[in-house]
């Protein structure tokens, strides 16, 4: 009976988790040596120092975990050569890995990229399937190349993307599907496929710029995405009555409590959910009731 497959995980935000756990269910076939995440970070108001959900998964099943500032620096790497690991694998990690890196385990180092490559090999795949109205998306294994996201094909699995779908509950999807798919794909033998170069498209880290929006310059349709696509982050704010409002949900269809907001392309958007500066969610005709008296 050969030995379980030696891993390294690299991983951070909650996205990551779903995929430690579906590696941890085989533990006849892969043992995980190692975690490295991201240090931690302030969160919210106080800026409290928070672990991220990877080192907290690590803490609660005893796994050793390493958070360096770089993961490129002279001891990461002599940790990880010293783990002697059969694979490293990243998901959601959130930092560059050297040639350097990528080179030390035996069998190379595998990702979970939460797209369809090659379509949006890049920071934001989930936000950017929703953004362009792509009507599937899906997520795939590859094995990693100094290139970003330009490995080969090790599995995809392809999902339908509704019309109405969150970035929120697209990347709880994706996460469950990455987390099986990574856990089938590497106990098997890797059968690696060259990408499609000819159909690459690219997406960059997302800013706060991208989620301001203007009704009088947009249509109700590209509204509707952004506010499903980059909702919480960056967040989407728009300039109603004289301030800048943050929108938290809408639709393309009325709805009791929405705010009516005529577009550019004179479609209306239907207001659900909004925040006005230094308070709290509201509905769209509950903040029109305040506002109009």
């Amino acid at each position: 009976m050969s030995s379980p497959l030696s891993i390294i995980f690299c991983g951070t935000p909650a996205f990551a988790i779903p995929s430690l756990k579906a590696l941890l269910e085989r533990q006849q076939d892969v043992k995980i040596s190692l975690i490295i995440t991201q240090p931690d970070q302030p969160v919210g108001r106080k800026q409290v120092l928070t672990p991220p959900p990877a080192k907290v998964f690590a803490q609660s099943h005893r796994l050793p975990c390493l958070q360096p500032e770089n993961i490129n620096d002279d001891a990461t790497r002599t940790a990880i050569q010293e783990s002697h690991c059969d694979m490293l694998i990243t998901v959601a990690y959130g930092q560059l890995l050297s040639p350097a890196l990528l080179a030390i385990p035996k069998l190379g180092a595998v990702n979970v990229h939460p797209s369809l490559l090659p379509r949006w090999r890049g920071a934001s795949p989930i936000q950017n399937a929703i953004l362009a109205g792509d009507t599937e998306t899906g997520v795939t294994v590859q094995q990693m190349v100094e290139t970003l996201d330009a490995g080969p094909i090790l599995a995809q699995q392809r999902v339908a993307l509704p019309p109405d779908e969150t970035a929120e509950h697209l990347s709880e999807v994706l996460a469950e599907i990455g987390g099986e798919l990574l856990a089938d794909t590497i106990t098997k033998p890797l059968a690696p496929v060259a990408q499609d170069e000819s159909q690459v498209t690219l997406c960059r880290k997302l800013s706060r710029k991208d989620g301001e929006v203007n009704p009088s310059e947009m249509t109700a349709e590209e509204i509707h995405r952004r506010v499903r696509a980059l909702h919480p982050w960056p967040g989407v704010a728009a300039p109603f009555g004289g301030t800048r409002v943050k929108i938290l949900k809408t639709s393309l269809v009325a709805e009791p409590e929405a705010l009516e907001i005529p577009c550019k392309d004179g479609n209306t958007l239907y207001v659900l959910s909004l925040q006005p500066p230094g308070r709290k969610p509201m509905s769209g005709k509950a903040w029109l009731r305040g506002h109009t008296k």
